[in-house]
């Protein structure tokens, strides 16, 4: 899962970064309203944290002008101001939940489990052939055997499953597992590869992450002779 964070306290920012990080997700930051347009405009996330006081565009102004291109991904925004009035404001740009700085970690990680499972494709399971990947415990398993991953190894065959059959190259993923500010250049997808396939394909006659030459890579069912 993708998040865009767009808020300017680069502690806060780190704080909630690296918070979601260890949750699998995957977090690209915008310091201010203008990236935050930029960026939201130009890739596909499945939910944005938006705070409200930003240098630019604030984020009122982002949400209302994000939902007026025809964008619906789920938004929660934050703000130290907490009246009535800010909240009001804040609902009837176009966001879909509100939170008041300070805030626990937990509820912040709450709030954004519950608008994901309100999105038309939130599941709690993927699977192809005898690979599950239950969503909720954060447990893979093939066959009987359960399998161990890193969080970015379960982000990235979590991607990989929710686009079974379809060849990814390694730029769309890069972007989705790592952000879109990292290395195009760097081999760290193939690294995760390799591990992935020791983890989930060796030892089974039914190889799964196949390489696509020149292309990329794709999770599909095929049978080694």
């Amino acid at each position: 899962m993708r998040i865009l964070l767009v808020e300017d306290e680069k502690n806060v920012a780190a704080f909630i970064r690296k918070g979601l990080e260890e949750e699998y997700y995957t977090v690209d930051v915008a310091e201010d309203g203008n990236e935050g347009l930029l960026v939201a405009t130009s890739n596909e996330y499945d939910l944005m944290v938006l705070d409200i006081m930003l240098p630019g565009i604030n984020g009122i102004e982002l949400c209302r002008g994000l939902r007026d291109k025809g964008i619906k991904t789920p938004i929660l925004m934050l703000t130290a101001i907490d009246s009535v009035n800010s909240k009001v404001e804040g609902l009837e740009s176009g966001a879909d939940d509100y939170l008041t700085k300070p805030f626990a970690f937990s509820e912040l990680l709450a709030r954004i489990k519950a608008l994901l499972r309100r999105t038309a494709e939130s599941v709690s399971e993927l699977s192809l052939e005898d690979l599950r990947m239950d969503l909720l415990s954060r447990r893979v398993f093939r066959a009987d055997k359960e399998v161990i991953l890193t969080p970015k190894e379960f982000s990235f065959l979590e991607y990989l499953l929710r686009n079974k059959g379809r060849v990814l190259s390694r730029t769309q993923i890069i972007e989705n597992i790592w952000g879109y500010s990292f290395d195009p250049n760097s081999n760290v997808v193939d690294v995760h590869i390799k591990f992935l396939r020791e983890k989930v394909d060796t030892g089974f006659p039914k190889k799964l992450i196949h390489t696509v030459r020149g292309a990329g890579y794709i999770l599909k069912v095929e049978d080694v002779h």
